[in-house]
């Protein structure tokens, strides 16, 4: 069978993190929803995403595909109703389609053809991310989802003596990771630390926590679960209930909470996030989707912020706010509630932030890391350059 994540309606919602990915790679728990259904389905997987997006995420057709809605995660049984498919059945839970088994003229034509398939209806329960707060809301459940999975038959690397551990068989270590001299508290959730991760001495960790492969937690950080910190980011100071992709740097002290970070982002020493309004009341974030303010239904709700975007030494974001790709913030005061991507400035201003010497920062930064910032990604930037001049310009 060939299988295809596919972005549903869900996509808008959850922009700007969609802006340089297909949902499906969105990291969710300790893995991407990618990575998830690959481990179910013990298959590779293809996307079916925006146009710009398909350069460096192409899709992958064949005779019969089973298509799979990349906002949803899998479960045992899900998997299971999904592999039963068959040609023509789509598997939908109310007004939400899961997975639909189309042939290949299905597939060149799936505006047209979604109305002549056969509905069958899903019994299973499942996690599904619609908006951005929904990450870092329902971390905690995915984290625990995906230690499950990840850790089943497998015995952790032992941990060194030095650290202090409290329910250590919720623990689990993977080759090459290093901790010393640290407390690790999985009492109200599992502790996940991957492959060539560092734990420096004196942070404190209350899970459910995720230290994806090579990540770096410095020295006296206190993590408040549920958090995850994606591949080879670098993470320091204090953090509650949040989401931070690979590639991305919070190095110093600061405090982030209920926050989402993309990937390839820096935050300047000492930058701070509101997660409550003195008021106490529900927090309004930034839609895409409906090119306004909308509530969250949460009285917790701190940044979100798209990939590429830096910000100064003691930059203060305020409540629920939302800032693009590509975005340079500094300055003193509280940023402004939606800052949009390739902005440069702050609290007195904002300009557009040239798109030659964003791909030029880009390229010193992948360089860094031993990567290389190539055509198709500089493509994928000057596309979402142009689709958001329009949030500049408002």
């Amino acid at each position: 069978m060939n299988f295809i994540l596919f972005d549903s309606t869900s996509r808008t919602g959850l922009l700007p993190l969609t802006f340089t990915r297909p949902v499906a790679d969105i990291r969710f728990g300790i893995l991407t929803i990618r990575e998830k259904w690959e481990m179910y389905l013990k298959s590779v997987t293809s996307s079916l995403t925006e146009d710009y997006l398909s350069i460096k995420y192409p899709l992958v057709k064949d005779e019969i595909n089973m298509l799979i809605n990349g906002s949803i995660c899998p479960t045992k049984e899900l998997v299971k109703q999904v592999n039963a498919l068959k040609e023509g059945q789509a598997l939908i839970k109310e007004e939400t389609i899961i997975a639909m088994c189309l042939n290949a003229h299905s597939l060149e034509n799936i505006g047209d053809s979604n109305e002549d398939m056969i509905a069958i209806e899903c019994k299973s329960d499942f996690l599904k991310i619609q908006n951005t707060w929904d990450i870092f809301n329902l971390n905690d459940q995915a984290i625990k989802e995906d230690f499950a999975l990840i850790t089943k038959g497998r015995k952790s690397k032992q941990i060194s003596e030095t650290n202090r551990c409290i329910n250590p068989e919720r623990i689990f270590v993977e080759e090459g990771a290093i901790i010393e001299f640290a407390i690790l508290n999985a009492s109200s959730g599992p502790i996940y630390i991957g492959k060539g991760a560092q734990i420096m001495e004196g942070c404190i960790i209350r899970g459910s926590f995720a230290l994806c492969d090579y990540g770096v937690l410095k020295m006296g950080a206190k993590i408040y679960g549920p958090v995850t910190i994606g591949p080879y980011s670098k993470v320091g100071g204090e953090v509650s209930s949040s989401v931070i992709f690979g590639f991305t740097n919070k190095s110093h002290d600061g405090f982030l909470g209920h926050s989402v970070l993309g990937e390839w982002c820096n935050l300047g020493a000492d930058t701070n996030n509101s997660n409550l309004k003195n008021t106490y009341e529900e927090v309004k974030v930034w839609s895409y989707a409906e090119d306004c303010f909308v509530q969250t239904g949460l009285q917790f709700c701190g940044t979100i912020m798209g990939d590429h975007t830096k910000c100064g030494i003691n930059t203060m974001f305020n409540t629920g706010t939302v800032v693009g790709v590509n975005s340079n913030i500094y300055g003193s005061g509280f940023q402004r509630n939606f800052v949009p991507s390739f902005s440069w400035g702050g609290t007195h201003g904002l300009i557009d932030y040239d798109l030659k010497k964003a791909i030029k920062t880009a390229e010193i930064v992948y360089a860094r890391r031993n990567k290389n910032f190539d055509k198709v990604e500089k493509a994928i930037l000057t596309e979402i350059y142009s689709l958001t001049y329009k949030n500049r310009r408002a």
